[in-house]
C-alpha cells in the first residue's frame, strides 16, 4: 500500500515538470526562411517587453525565468544575422540577434483544367484585389493575449499532402510559394480549431474558396481554406478541438482537401512546427 502511494506521488512530481517542458517545445525552433526563431530576452524586464522584427511586432512569452520572442521568418528572408528591437515599459531599448540559415524547397507542377484559376478574367482580378485587402487585414490581427496556446492539434484527420514552401507552377506558369500545408480528407470531414482563439474572419474567396481565420493572440493567426461549409462566424470564441467547418473543394483546388496556413507576425510559417507528429 505504502509503495503504491509513494509511486503515485513520484508520478505526480514528475508529471508537472514534463508538462511544462512539453508546453515550451512548441513551436519548434527552426531558423530558416519560412521557419521560426526563438530568441531569449532580458529576464529582468517586467512586464513583458514589446519586440519588433523590422516593423512587425512579434509574440513574446515566458519560458521559465526568461522572456522569449517567437519570431516568424519570411520565405524571402536571406541567410545571415537578423535583428530584433526590444522595448521595455520603462523606455529602455536594446537589440537581440539571431542567425538564419538557408533552406531549399522542392518544386511542384500542378495542372488545372479551369484555366481561369491560373489566368483570371479582368472582373476576377478586381475581386481578387478587394479580397486580398480583407485577407491581409485578418492575417495582421493583433490581440494582447498573455497566454497564447502554441502547441497545436492537427485540424483534420487526413493525409498530409503538398507541404509548406513548395515553389509552385500552375499549368507551367510560376506562382507564389505554397504558404500552408495541404491535408487530404474526404469532403465533409470536420475541421477543428488547432488551439484556443477567436474567429476574426470568414468568407468565400476566389482562390481560397470558403475560408475561416482564427486569432490565437499576439499575431498568431491560422487560416483554413477550400471548405464546403463554415460552422462559425466572426466573433465566435473557440477552444482547441471546436469545429470550424467541413472539408470541401471550393476555390482553386484539384480535389477535396484542407489548406491550413499559420501566420506569425504576419508571416506565413511552417504549420508542422506547431505539431507533435509521430
Amino acid at each position: 500500500m505504502h509503495k503504491t502511494i509513494k509511486f503515485t506521488l513520484l508520478l505526480l512530481l514528475y508529471a508537472a515538470p514534463l508538462a511544462l517542458r512539453a508546453e515550451v517545445l512548441f513551436p519548434q525552433a527552426n531558423a530558416v526562411p519560412g521557419g521560426i526563431a526563438i530568441v531569449k530576452l532580458d529576464s529582468t524586464l517586467q512586464p513583458a517587453p514589446a519586440v519588433y522584427y523590422g516593423k512587425r511586432r512579434v509574440l513574446v512569452r515566458r519560458n521559465s525565468e526568461n522572456w522569449e520572442a517567437v519570431v516568424g521568418i519570411p520565405l524571402s528572408a536571406k541567410a545571415g544575422i537578423h535583428q530584433l528591437k526590444v522595448k521595455s515599459v520603462n523606455g529602455k531599448t536594446y537589440y537581440r540577434e539571431f542567425s538564419v540559415t538557408t533552406k531549399d524547397y522542392a518544386t511542384q507542377h500542378i495542372t488545372l483544367k479551369n484555366k481561369r484559376m491560373v489566368n483570371p478574367y479582368a472582373k476576377d482580378l478586381d475581386r481578387i484585389r478587394k479580397e486580398k485587402k480583407i485577407i491581409i487585414k485578418a492575417l495582421r490581427t493583433w490581440s494582447d493575449n498573455p497566454d497564447v496556446q502554441t502547441q497545436f492539434i492537427l485540424p483534420v484527420d487526413g493525409q498530409l499532402g503538398s507541404p509548406f514552401g513548395l515553389r509552385r507552377f500552375f499549368n507551367g506558369e510560376p506562382r507564389r510559394p505554397h504558404s500552408g500545408l495541404d491535408i487530404a480528407a474526404p469532403e465533409g470531414a470536420l475541421i477543428r480549431s488547432p488551439a484556443d482563439g477567436v474567429v476574426v474572419n470568414t468568407g468565400d474567396y476566389f482562390f481560397n474558396g470558403n475560408s475561416v481565420f482564427v486569432d490565437h493572440g499576439q499575431g498568431l493567426v491560422t487560416m483554413f481554406c477550400h471548405l464546403s461549409e463554415t460552422e462559425v462566424e466572426p466573433g465566435t470564441v473557440v477552444k482547441q478541438g471546436d469545429v470550424l467547418g467541413k472539408v470541401g473543394m471550393t476555390g482553386r483546388v484539384t480535389g477535396p482537401h484542407l489548406h491550413w496556413g499559420v501566420s506569425l507576425n504576419n508571416t506565413r510559417v511552417e504549420p508542422k512546427l506547431f505539431l507533435q507528429l509521430n
